[in-house]
């Protein structure tokens, strides 16, 4: 596969991440009674009705091989459990471009995660990235350049749960892009995910099922949130990190952002202000130059 193609494959993953963090905010203003585990347990069965029997159709899903089953479950206990329920949580008490924004800072951490699984060095410049992001997130929190704060702290506290869970799932991810296709991965990944979605939804939030008005509108969001960004978009990274390795797939997380905030101001579910653009640049600048030398050294 050219390398231009997979630089295609990955910024349509990141269009598709920053499109289903309004998607996922529309839900809960649409839908006053549906839940983080009800989004998250129907996202993954749309996924999964969707893609195993395609899969199993054209015999494309690869028999789990032997050893490989624990880091399977590991990597659908990271994403999408553990993940989606954070990230999920902090887009329902914060802004959609605000998450996105958060979320974005997970190629500043990765290296982290590469040095202590894989031995990778950490140049100086992402030490300097990391400051310059963390910066540009502090302007995003302030909606008139200063004043009170434009966030929840709960959901950036979940946000930073998601962000650290997502060097974890990384990391298991490294082991497997090697030995199965990315769709493979993706399609294992859904199905394990929502096996452990199912039994939490029915216990903490199933009396609320019937109060959801399982309108057009829910379930085109929904099905758009599972087969697309929890499955193509998926398969595009998984392409990217079995490609180019971990560090240098991650970087394109970080224009996220732009689409969250270009989609979410489209639909008119926020009003711009002079620092989300302002911090949203220098967050994008300091993950770009935290990534410039990783880049050239791909994890094998």
């Amino acid at each position: 596969m050219k390398k231009s193609l997979v630089y295609i494959l990955l910024a349509l993953a990141a269009v598709i991440w920053g499109v289903s963090f309004i998607l996922t905010k529309e839900l809960f203003v649409t839908e006053p009674h549906i839940t983080v585990f009800i989004i998250l347990t129907f996202r993954l069965l749309l996924a999964s009705a969707v893609t195993i029997p395609a899969m199993l159709l054209f015999k494309k899903l690869e028999p789990i091989r032997k050893g490989d089953l624990k880091w399977f479950l590991l990597l659908a206990l990271f994403e999408p459990f553990i993940y989606s329920i954070c990230e999920t949580s902090g887009v329902q008490l914060v802004s959609g471009s605000m998450a996105s924004i958060v979320v974005a800072t997970i190629p500043l951490f990765v290296p982290f995660g590469m040095a202590v699984a894989y031995k990778e060095k950490i140049r100086a410049v992402t030490l300097v990235g990391i400051v310059l992001s963390l910066a540009g997130l502090a302007v995003m929190l302030l909606p008139g350049g200063a004043g009170n704060l434009d966030a929840n702290p709960a959901g950036l506290a979940w946000l930073a749960g998601a962000v650290l869970t997502a060097v974890f799932f990384t990391i298991v991810l490294v082991k497997l892009v090697d030995r199965y296709r990315p769709l493979t991965i993706t399609a294992y990944q859904n199905l394990f995910g929502c096996l452990y979605f199912i039994p939490f939804m029915l216990v903490f939030n199933g009396e609320s099922l019937p109060l959801l008005s399982y309108s057009g509108k829910m379930i085109v969001m929904l099905l758009v949130l599972g087969v697309f960004c929890s499955t193509v978009a998926y398969v595009c990274y998984n392409v990217g990190v079995a490609r180019l390795g971990a560090s240098a797939a991650c970087i394109f997380t970080n224009v996220i952002p732009v689409f969250s905030l270009i989609a979410a101001l489209l639909i008119g579910q926020e009003q711009l202000s002079w620092s989300k653009p302002v911090g949203m640049a220098i967050v994008i600048v300091g993950v770009v130059l935290a990534q410039l030398e990783l880049r050239k050294k791909p994890v094998k």
